[in-house]
């Protein structure tokens, strides 16, 4: 019985584990303007970054989720070059050369770090039956993990969508990433929950 209690602990745990690893993304708010009913036909992605390869691989990223969910998409870099992103005229004459009707910019806002206590666990090894006695000390004396202190770090980032008919924010959300995997992973796990939200929101498709 005792076998079986710990087998079970240990499989609990490990579901616990995997289900905390796939939440990286925590939405924090969504807002969308009720009176904008369109779905977008070809959507301008924006990320901000002083890095150009994050950018590109963000960009990258998000036009191919987009389009898999039934949206056309552009990656700003491969239009505009790395010294245009701050040319506010550029982008808007290549969103209108392009026939963009919508502009979705994210930008990473901030970092933050999370404490947690994480409390100890009783746990069970294989028992020992051999004699009366062994068996009682052994259960006499259980085995305590102490608990401990959890940091993670947060990337607190946020998604606008923008019609570039009136330059009017139709959708926005704000949210945040637990930055345990690498830029690509993170990247790629962010996205997705971005996709998911606007689709949701019935942004996304035809």
């Amino acid at each position: 019985m005792l076998r079986s209690l710990h087998n079970r602990s240990v499989m609990l745990m490990a579901v616990a584990m995997l289900a905390a690893a796939c939440a990286t993304t925590l939405v924090n708010s969504v807002w969308k303007d009720p009176s904008y009913q369109a779905r977008p036909a070809r959507i301008m992605v924006i990320g901000v970054a002083k890095n150009p390869l994050k950018r590109r691989l963000f960009e990258d990223e998000f036009v191919m989720q987009l389009k898999a969910h039934g949206t056309e998409a552009i990656a700003s870099y491969a239009v505009l070059p790395d010294k245009k992103q701050d040319d506010q005229e550029a982008i808007a004459a290549k969103v209108k050369e392009l026939g963009a009707d919508t502009v979705l910019i994210t930008r990473l806002v901030s970092k933050k770090t999370v404490k947690t206590y994480v409390p100890g666990t009783v746990y069970f090894p294989p028992p020992y039956y051999g004699t009366w006695p062994d068996y009682y000390g052994y259960g006499y004396r259980y085995l305590y993990s102490p608990g401990y202190i959890a940091e993670d770090e947060y990337a607190v980032i946020e998604s606008n969508l923008y019609e570039t008919g009136n330059d009017k924010l139709v959708w926005a959300a704000s949210s945040e990433t637990v930055m345990i995997e690498s830029s690509q992973g993170l990247i790629k796990s962010y996205i997705g929950v971005m996709v998911k939200t606007m689709g949701e929101h019935r942004l996304l498709g035809k």
